[in-house]
């Protein structure tokens, strides 16, 4: 997400940085291209005349125009205008209930079922027990969707066949979390293709019967400018505590969400960034500004790493790289958490420093999954014992390899040949020894702190 709006704005500050210093003019011209930038993402016209008017009031109050370095100055004041539009800082879910009671609330197609499934994945991570409510009893198979779902991501899901009355499979589902050790109940409300009388005086008395701890708005980040409205009514009627935004990995532009939390003045709780199960994730106001700059996002790409890689998997790697006994099945492994890990494209927009276009990042991401799914299919045409003992590849062997995997013999020299360069390397890289555990899981508590108090 936000891609063209962090590609202008890395470009306008690029381009301020061949001033000497920021003067009224260029100031004026920064900011023009500022607001077109905005637009031109879909930001909502209130919240860029109220951004445009934030930057201009700091820059003009801080005495910016007389400063040395413009594009710094110029950056640290939209850096944190865009952290106070995101909205500050995380605001975490609210889970003191016993049970605690998540409303999901949205428009038919927001992704508002799957990311009922997705929280309950994120809950249980978190060490909760949560139960999935089939609150949806107008919309044909919402129910079988939610149950699939839940089987998917072994999740126990409430349901109540041919009932009607949501009320009561809301009080009976609260009843069953009690009796069974639930202790967050997410509640799969009904949607509608728009907003109506009926829909509303339902989800009204949910509230005003059961009084919830959360009722998150899921919107779809891709609808722009109408996501605002939806949020303004949902708000209004049921004063939401929080929203979700999903499919930001599809929305290059994000104007959504810079304008929801603007206009509603309520958090971004939870983001989307992903079809799988697992791709649900807390909104850092500020890990996501410094994306948008261009500056990376260290933090999260460690805590990421942290998540992924397997601590007692990565220390078995190490010692074989280590003595050079690193196998083709090793790197097999290897590839398998890189793809957990997430693409290729997402962990370029984490790496600081990197500005690069999107156009351009979509390339290398879509070479390099290229590339490793054909040594994917070059490994797996070996023999258990080839891959064990890659010593022993021959001519013969190689030309079978060749033949199986329809990849040209010289390319598969070249991949043999790579891999022993590689494995030579890593044996020589004792003096560098710890730096693949820090990335494979283990250490990375102490590099988080050591960030934590360089930031």
């Amino acid at each position: 997400m936000f891609d063209n709006l962090s590609e202008k704005l890395q470009e306008i500050i690029r381009h301020t940085s061949g001033n000497d210093a920021l003067t009224q003019e260029n100031m004026q011209d920064a900011l023009r291209e500022i607001r077109r930038a905005l637009l031109e993402a879909d930001v909502n016209l209130r919240v860029v005349k109220a951004f445009i008017s934030n930057i201009k009031d700091r820059a003009e109050g801080e005495h910016v125009l007389q400063g040395v370095n413009p594009a710094q100055q110029l950056v640290k004041i939209v850096h944190d205008e865009l952290v106070k539009l995101l909205g500050n800082e995380l605001k975490p879910l609210n889970l003191t209930g016993h049970p605690s009671v998540i409303m999901m609330l949205g428009l038919q197609g927001s992704g508002k079922t799957t990311s009922s499934a997705k929280l309950a994945v994120k809950l249980k991570k978190e060490g909760k027990n949560p139960l999935l409510v089939a609150c949806d009893v107008y919309r044909p198979a919402a129910v079988k969707q939610l149950q699939t779902l839940g089987n998917q991501t072994n999740t126990v899901v409430y349901a109540e066949e041919g009932v009607t009355d949501v009320q009561s499979i809301v009080r009976h589902s609260l009843d069953y979390a009690k009796e069974n050790g639930f202790n967050v109940v997410i509640l799969d409300t009904a949607g509608r293709l728009q907003i109506d009388t009926n829909m509303m005086a339902e989800l009204l008395l949910i509230d005003r019967i059961f009084s919830p701890q959360e009722k998150l708005l899921v919107i779809d980040a891709m609808t722009g400018q109408e996501a605002v409205n939806v949020a303004e009514n949902f708000d209004a009627q049921l004063n939401l505590t929080g929203l979700v935004l999903t499919k930001l990995d599809g929305d290059s532009r994000g104007g959504s969400a810079l304008s929801v939390v603007y206009c509603t003045k309520k958090p971004i709780k939870l983001t989307g960034t992903g079809e799988k199960l697992n791709a649900l994730e807390d909104f850092y106001p500020e890990r996501m500004a410094t994306r948008i700059l261009g500056m990376g996002d260290v933090v999260s790409l460690v805590e990421r790493a942290q998540e992924v890689f397997d601590e007692e998997e990565a220390r078995k790697l190490e010692k074989k790289m280590q003595k050079a006994e690193f196998t083709f099945d090793d790197f097999l492994t290897m590839q398998k958490q890189m793809k957990m890990f997430g693409s290729i494209d997402q962990i370029l927009g984490m790496l600081p420093g990197m500005n690069l276009k999107k156009e351009d990042r979509d390339l290398i991401s879509h070479e390099g999954g290229k590339q490793m799914k054909r040594i994917e299919v070059f490994i797996q045409s070996m023999t258990p014992e080839e891959r064990s003992n890659p010593q022993i590849l021959n001519s013969s062997r190689k030309k079978r390899i060749a033949d199986g995997s329809g990849i040209p013999l010289h390319d598969i020299n070249i991949y043999i040949k790579q891999f022993e360069q590689m494995r030579t390397m890593m044996k020589n890289m004792n003096k560098m020894k710890g730096m693949f555990g820090k990335m494979g899981g283990f250490g990375i508590q102490k590099a988080m702190q050591a960030m934590q108090k360089f930031k």
